[in-house]
């Protein structure tokens, strides 16, 4: 079941690396409010397959779901009940603001992994 895949962990270092540009240094009104989001659960998705042998739809649905429950504990404003400041990590990962276009932004980047990998399915065979 474990097992290291370096091909998830370059995608998973560059969509991180993408991630944290986004976060620094883009403040528009499209790509980091949306694109971010999209790419987090790739990200997210990519990491747990670099380290681990799963197939691939239960760990699409697994980080979708995370995604959900992480998002709806935004919308019970979890981070400040957990007691995290403004700036601190916590607040950061866990966000603080609820939206329905989040939760669209997560569903569409599961379905580019699905999409994705039924692609390189049906290539390798």
């Amino acid at each position: 079941m474990l097992r290291f895949h370096i091909g998830y962990f370059v995608l998973t270092i560059i969509l991180l690396g993408v991630e944290i540009l986004i976060g620094g240094y883009l403040h528009d009104a499209l790509i980091r409010p949306y694109g971010g989001d999209f790419l987090v659960v790739i990200l997210l998705y990519c990491l747990v397959r670099s380290g681990v042998n799963l197939p691939v739809l239960p760990t699409a649905g697994a980080v979708l779901l995370l995604a959900y429950l992480v998002e709806t504990g935004q919308y019970f404003g979890l981070a400040g009940r957990l007691g995290f400041g403004r700036h601190s990590l916590g607040r950061i990962l866990l966000g603080s603001d609820f939206t329905w276009a989040d939760m669209v932004a997560y569903t569409l980047g599961i379905l580019l992994v699905l999409v994705v990998e039924r692609g390189c399915v049906r290539k390798s065979n």
